[in-house]
């Protein structure tokens, strides 16, 4: 079909710009006059049309200027009414214009081919996620089969592979930062704070040994639980996502 009007096929029904359709019908009415009183025939907006804002070049004493200007995504249905009120040749051939757009979108062949688009972009969208998801869901079905705790220089290593740039040091400082590590210095330094105890994410080993003075010292260390590993995997994957 020739395009007499440009015809925009970005939304689930096809429309057409206003100021195109002003345009065609070579109504002598400026735009910001004729659209509003073309409205007052019983049109409703967000039904019938779309207002918004659009760019034009104009000719401004012989320079070309870009301005912002008014502009509507009208319906067919919309569009076909308006050039009935014309009553002018051109508003006759642009209504039988768009009967056939009508036509050709309302056609079996090409409500198909619509319907195939649609499900391609989906499953493109579908395959883009899991590529996006991949690391996470490896990680979390890795770590879902075992209940070992790790050291979180370990928990470091492990974000690395999953393309976190982090080391034991960054990482330490970070807990303690976001309050899952104690970061007043002294006997509690680096033990995990209440709350992170209380989600789970940590637990704390024991270890007894005697000095040289053959005195029991007792010793203190974090380790991150399985449900930890996960939580932050997923939680440094995701500041990653949101930062490309």
């Amino acid at each position: 079909m020739d395009t007499l009007i440009p015809i925009n096929y970005d939304s689930d029904r096809p429309t057409v710009s206003a100021r195109e359709l002003h345009k065609f019908l070579e109504t002598k009415t400026a735009f910001k006059d004729w659209f509003p009183r073309m409205c007052k025939y019983g049109f409703t907006s967000s039904v019938d049309f779309n207002p918004l804002k659009s760019e034009q070049v104009q000719n401004e004493g012989g320079r070309m200027v870009k301005r912002t200007v008014n502009d509507a995504q009208l319906t067919l249905d919309m569009a076909k009414e308006l050039c009935m009120i014309q009553r002018t040749k051109r508003g006759k051939q642009a209504r039988q214009y768009f009967i056939a757009v009508e036509k050709s979108w309302n056609d079996p062949t090409t409500v198909m081919a619509r319907a195939l688009k649609l499900a391609d972009n989906k499953i493109k969208k579908l395959s883009e996620k899991v590529e996006q998801d991949k690391p996470k869901v490896l990680f979390a079905e890795a770590v879902s089969t075992s209940e070992s705790s790790i050291l979180i220089g370990q928990l470091a290593k492990m974000l690395k592979q999953n393309g976190i740039d982090i080391g034991q040091n960054r990482l330490f400082e970070r807990l303690r930062q976001e309050g899952f590590l104690i970061r007043q210095k002294g006997n509690n330094y680096n033990l995990p704070t209440q709350h992170a105890m209380d989600m789970g994410l940590f637990r704390i080993k024991e270890s007894t040994h005697l000095n040289g003075d053959g005195v029991s010292i007792t010793t203190k260390t974090t380790k991150v639980t399985g449900k930890g590993q996960q939580y932050f995997i997923n939680r440094f994957l995701g500041e990653k996502r949101n930062a490309s």
